[in-house]
């Protein structure tokens, strides 16, 4: 049975490590990066922090929108999205269906389930991955394509 959380954990891994690299070639050509496309991109790979401090009983190292610069994204990036990835190839089914309880940026106290949170993350980050793409279009940048079916074509050899 294909565990597709821990599909989309490995593909978010895979499209974090993507727009970082993408990144990095636009700032190798003497490009400046939009600030809003990196104020979203920090708020993608902070929430994975907070989430995974969530599910750990962990403190959270940054907040809900602080923002780095492109090295400070290495950084979280290699601190989060591994950990999350493996975080969810180690759950197993009691796991996934733990009820967690927790407040939100604002404050509001919520109870959610370790499956549900894990599928948030991921669709979180690619809602936010599509804002950077359209950032760096309209900033007359080229984005990189970071499509799950695309991530899925190059695990298959097909791209």
């Amino acid at each position: 049975m294909i565990n597709t959380i821990e599909k989309l954990g490995a593909y978010n891994v895979w499209a974090n490590g993507k727009l970082l690299s993408h990144l990095d070639g636009i700032v190798a050509t003497g490009q400046q990066l939009p600030e809003r496309a990196l104020r979203l991109f920090s708020h993608v790979l902070n929430a994975q922090a907070i989430w995974l401090a969530r599910l750990t009983g962990t403190q959270s190292p940054v907040k809900v929108w602080q923002e780095h610069d492109l090295q400070g994204l290495h950084k979280l990036h290699q601190q989060t999205s591994p950990s999350l990835h493996q975080y969810m190839q180690d759950a197993d089914d009691a796991e996934m269906t733990r009820m967690i309880s927790y407040a939100n940026s604002l404050g509001n106290a919520y109870d959610s389930q370790v499956s549900d949170i894990l599928t948030h993350v991921c669709v979180h980050a690619n809602y936010h991955r599509a804002q950077v793409a359209a950032d760096l279009r309209q900033n007359g940048l080229e984005p990189i394509n970071t499509d799950f079916i695309t991530y899925c074509r190059e695990l298959a050899g097909q791209a």
